[in-house]
């Protein structure tokens, strides 16, 4: 079994760290490389679809992607224990008729003991917004260091 430090029981620290982490990889929005972040059995609810395994969440990520284009991503802590965390996060991201939203939501995140995430649910709602009212122009990837984050940006 691969570990995936940090690991649990997390402190605000390392929780911090894993949601960099997370960030980071979503960011990249390679299916392949972010689906090595969940367990083999790993349980998704994202909106209305359930994923309950490592394969499935890589065909959701997949079909993601083909959908939200230009997608960035910010995520931030809300809570966490043991080896859990509580996320909100937002991201911009249009679709192919050149419609700008922003998806604002909240995850819960349950880890295996080696660092895996074992269970994800997430709560999204997206809001259309226009092309001026993007607050995210970082170039595609990873969200810069000194870019502000969802507090920062009253988000």
């Amino acid at each position: 079994m691969t570990e995936r430090p940090p690991l649990p029981p997390f402190t605000e620290e390392t929780a911090i760290q894993k949601i960099r982490m997370a960030e980071d990889g979503w960011n990249s929005r390679d299916p392949d490389k972010v689906s090595l972040a969940y367990t083999l059995n790993t349980q998704w609810r994202n909106r209305s679809t359930f994923v309950t395994n490592r394969e499935e969440a890589r065909q959701f990520l997949i079909q993601k992607w083909i959908r939200e284009l230009d997608y960035r991503l910010i995520k931030e802590l809300w809570a966490f224990k043991d080896n859990r965390i509580a996320v909100r996060y937002a991201y911009e991201w249009h679709d192919d008729s050149h419609n700008w939203f922003r998806s604002y939501g909240n995850e819960n995140w349950e880890f295996a003991d080696n660092g895996l995430m074992q269970k994800r649910f997430a709560s999204i709602n997206d809001l259309p917004i226009t092309e001026k009212e993007r607050k995210y122009h970082w170039p595609l990837g990873r969200r810069p260091d000194d870019h502000p984050g969802l507090s920062a940006l009253g988000l």
